[in-house]
């Protein structure tokens, strides 16, 4: 181990983790715990323990109550960890009550995604939605950053300048909240003119989504080259990417890869990236790929939907991807394939090929194939094909154009109607 790798080793942050078991939970506590884990792994923190705390009532000052934080708090000495990390959403009084009485820095699950997602952004524009999520989450919180002001002591003369600095934050954080909020409007304006661009291309789009470290980025690579960062860890990617994808009977797509979701995923997040997730409610098809190797898929499917619905996608047209079924235990049945739902494993390829036919088949569903030749001056024919189906090849031959299209069995009619004699007929 070289002295640089010694040296991140050794900076590394060691981190309790604190779950709470409450009422009417999506995901048992056992394993939102487990998740919360591999996050704090992602972030560089060390786990030395955890523990899972009965809730039944939520403590308004501190989340588990004055008992349970000194539980923990003895517990946190005794694994000499540096913070102590919360599964559950905490109000600012709740965290800083907490880091009170467990005497180190607390967080909460939001503060620890967020943190992944501003080591892990690439792009200006995902670097600028991180940072906006990042302040949207600290403005109420930037009281902790003053307390040495209130050692001053009480009296005249000792509050205000603590509040003007206060105030003063305050304003700054806002000024760069409304620059990022223009800079992001000005970038999805440019997304938009893309997507028109796409449009005015009649390729239909098809958006993967899903639960994080499902096998999204595996599967856009293999379906498409596209050489994705694949990693078996937690957000590999949030950048979104889009390939062409070509489908078995000469169907072009265009293939988009999106960030993973994730249970509790906060809600500055979900609307800092709702710019970016526009892909998602612009597509033709989504593809849900699921990990059926996690024992909690069918909660991971629920979390996922649940995103959906919250972006305003929940309406589009769906199909399931069961991957990872290399993985399955021994004797452990997948999940049925379907016209809504097909098994495949995306690092070895398996059901793969069954995957590209029901999506070439959801695409095309009512539409016919038809195959004429125009005259190169006909352009009027080939725009209004565009505009009304899917031209999926053209290629110029001899003065005329040699098109294969998708259309409605209505257009399919009128074309042939419409073509001149001397044309080869439609087939």
């Amino acid at each position: 181990m070289t002295d640089r790798a010694h040296t991140t080793a050794a900076k590394r942050e060691r981190g309790f983790l604190v779950a709470a078991d409450l009422p009417r939970m999506l995901v048992a506590a056992d394993e939102s715990v487990r998740e919360l884990a591999r996050l704090a792994d992602t972030a560089g923190v060390e786990v030395v323990g955890e523990a899972v705390q009965t809730v039944r009532r939520i403590n308004p000052a501190s989340f588990i109550g004055h008992g349970k934080v000194e539980e923990v708090r003895e517990r946190a000495d005794e694994t000499k960890a540096d913070v102590v990390i919360f599964d559950e959403p905490l109000s600012p009084a709740q965290q800083r009550n907490l880091e009170k009485g467990v005497n180190r820095k607390v967080i909460d699950r939001s503060a620890l995604i967020l943190d992944i997602f501003a080591q892990r952004a690439r792009s200006l524009e995902g670097k600028m939605q991180v940072e906006l999520a990042k302040l949207q989450y600290r403005l109420p919180r930037l009281t902790r950053q003053w307390t040495h002001l209130s050692r001053l002591g009480g009296g005249v003369g000792t509050r205000g300048p603590g509040e003007t600095q206060l105030e003063v934050d305050r304003r700054r954080v806002r000024t760069r909240i409304g620059q990022l909020h223009r800079r992001l409007r000005d970038a999805e304006r440019t997304r938009g003119l893309h997507r028109h661009e796409r449009a005015s291309v009649p390729f239909p789009t098809v958006a993967l989504v899903g639960y994080t470290n499902s096998g999204k980025s595996t599967l856009m690579n293999r379906l498409t080259q596209a050489g994705v960062l694949v990693e078996d860890r937690l957000f590999a990617t949030l950048d979104p990417t889009v390939r062409r994808l070509r489908l078995p009977e000469g169907l072009t797509v265009l293939l988009a890869d999106t960030v993973g979701f994730i249970h509790k995923l906060p809600h500055q997040l979900v609307d800092a990236f709702k710019g970016t997730l526009e892909e998602v409610r612009a597509a033709d098809l989504l593809l849900h790929v699921i990990d059926v190797a996690q024992s909690t898929w069918p909660e991971q499917v629920q979390v996922v939907e649940r995103v959906l619905d919250d972006i305003g996608a929940g309406e589009r047209a769906v199909i399931r991807v069961f991957n990872k079924v290399d993985m399955f235990a021994a004797g452990t049945a997948a999940p049925a394939d379907g016209p809504d739902g097909v098994s495949i494993s995306a690092r070895t390829g398996k059901g793969v090929g069954a995957l590209l036919a029901v999506i070439e088949a959801r695409l095309t569903v009512g539409l016919e194939r038809v195959r004429c030749a125009l005259p190169s001056g006909r352009g009027d024919v080939l725009a209004w094909l565009r505009r009304v189906g899917r031209v999926i090849e053209e290629y110029y031959r001899d003065g005329m154009v040699m098109v294969t299209a998708l259309v409605p069995p209505k257009v399919a009619g009128q074309l042939r109607k419409r073509l001149p004699e001397a044309a080869a007929p439609p087939c």
